[in-house]
């Protein structure tokens, strides 16, 4: 037999708590909420002493040109003659090559899932022109050099048959490059233009110039950094990086921090897919790794809606066990 309490109206209510004559305490809530302020603030600045963000300095073109001068200009290279992959890429940077209305970008056709193809629907929002904007504009902003002006003049008013013949030629003598202390000897070949365009970009590069080059832009706060480093992921300098700090999708990802342990593990749920084969090994693992957590996550906020999943607690009464004392002193009737 379940026995039913009175329902009591609110002004009820408040007559019986007036008229309480049980046991009290002093209670001084002000008090109360300071010493938890302060025990979390404590909290805080021990585990961020401990467990300190790591203060990492940023990859620049600069340093990129200056340890890496032969890479920096087979990266450069394939740039000018449309061969990287942000050259390739399509939306949202260019209107690249595709294959049935997918586009490629540059290893892979760009990440999609059944009928979902996000970055054929939003189109080019961040246009792009890698050849423009890697070797051609930066080229055109150093105006004191004739030597560098009459190639670039010469390289633009030739057809693009000879372009490539030019591009390909210097690209097989960057094989027999040698480099030493940042500098870079290139065999003389039959390249035109390029070798002077591409000298004088380094040069550039190794200065400073081509960092500020890429940033420049009409916004009065740079927070755009998109054009550097879509550069420097065309080339290997900060692939090497990312590889070192396991931060490759193959490895746990940009989510994970570098540096200290435990770095960022309120993301391990997501990194986590990751690791999953063949989620990880698939060239579509982003968009699946984010479906996946998107569905996990709309099925968490679910829960009182989902039947069966709601009634667990009632099937598992874990409650009991957090509410023990009070089923103790109030055993069911």
């Amino acid at each position: 037999m379940r026995l039913r309490l009175p329902r009591l109206s609110n002004a009820e209510l408040n007559d019986a708590a007036r008229h309480y004559d049980g046991p009290t305490r002093p209670y001084d809530i002000v008090k109360e909420v300071c010493i938890a302020s302060a025990a979390v603030v404590l909290l805080v600045l021990a585990l961020a002493f401990v467990f300190s963000s790591p203060d990492e300095s940023p990859s620049t073109i600069a340093q990129w040109s200056r340890q890496m001068p032969a890479d920096f200009v087979t990266t450069a290279l394939s740039e000018l003659d449309g061969q990287s992959e942000t050259a390739n890429y399509g939306p949202p940077y260019n209107n690249g090559p595709t294959n049935n209305g997918t586009y490629y970008d540059g290893t892979n056709f760009q990440q999609h899932i059944w009928f979902i193809h996000i970055e054929k629907w939003l189109g080019v929002t961040h246009p792009i022109d890698a050849a423009q904007a890697y070797v051609l504009a930066p080229l055109r902003t150093i105006p004191d050099d004739p030597a560098v002006q009459s190639a670039l003049k010469a390289y633009l008013a030739a057809p693009a048959k000879e372009q490539n013949a030019w591009t390909t030629a210097y690209g097989n003598a960057l094989n027999k490059a040698a480099a030493a202390n940042g500098s870079l000897t290139v065999p003389a070949g039959a390249y035109g233009p390029v070798g002077t365009m591409m000298s004088s970009l380094l040069a550039l590069a190794q200065s400073g110039g081509l960092d500020g080059d890429l940033l420049a832009n009409k916004q009065f706060y740079q927070t755009d950094y998109t054009a550097p480093l879509l550069f420097l992921e065309d080339g290997s300098a900060l692939t090497d990086r990312a590889t070192a700090q396991h931060l490759l999708g193959t490895q746990w990802g940009m989510m994970n921090e570098t540096g200290s342990y435990p770095g960022q593990v309120w993301l391990w749920l997501y990194t986590f897919w990751y690791q999953v084969k063949p989620i990880g090994t698939s060239p579509n693992a982003d968009i699946l790794a984010g479906t996946i957590m998107g569905v996990l996550s709309l099925a968490l906020l679910l829960i009182p809606f989902i039947p069966g999943v709601r009634s667990i607690p009632r099937v598992i009464p874990i409650y009991k066990l957090i509410w023990r004392d009070y089923y103790r002193d109030h055993p069911a009737g």
